[in-house]
């Protein structure tokens, strides 16, 4: 579960960095006239590869074991969940892909108890 869970976080970077590199030089995938509830599409792009960073990161604290790895691989996704429902407006199918994404991911690092104690 946990190496899914490291595997979806790398997904999720992946798809907040093309949205936010897109975002950022004003791509025309985005609808014009899209509203945005805090901020513009730029602050937007930012904050979306500010979140793609922390994912990445995340990532490899999950590949690498231990249980800070994992908290902070849910508190990142939790932000970045939290962060997607302020587009749902604008977005609302890649809003909640997004956001369904995050849970799934939140599930698989928290259903994961740790390493069984050898006897």
């Amino acid at each position: 579960m946990v190496a899914f869970a490291a595997v979806l976080l790398i997904i999720l970077a992946f798809f907040n960095g093309l949205d936010a590199i897109a975002a950022i030089h004003r791509s025309h995938v985005f609808v014009a006239g899209a509203h945005i509830v805090l901020g513009d599409l730029r602050a937007w792009g930012w904050t979306l590869l500010s979140l793609a960073i922390l994912q990445a990161a995340a990532a490899l604290g999950v590949l690498v074991g231990g249980q800070i790895g994992r908290w902070f691989g849910v508190t990142v996704l939790s932000v970045n969940a939290f962060a997607h429902m302020w587009v749902v407006p604008a977005y609302p199918f890649w809003s909640l892909v997004i956001i369904a994404l995050d849970i799934v991911a939140i599930y698989a690092l928290c259903v994961y108890g740790g390493r069984p104690e050898e006897a």
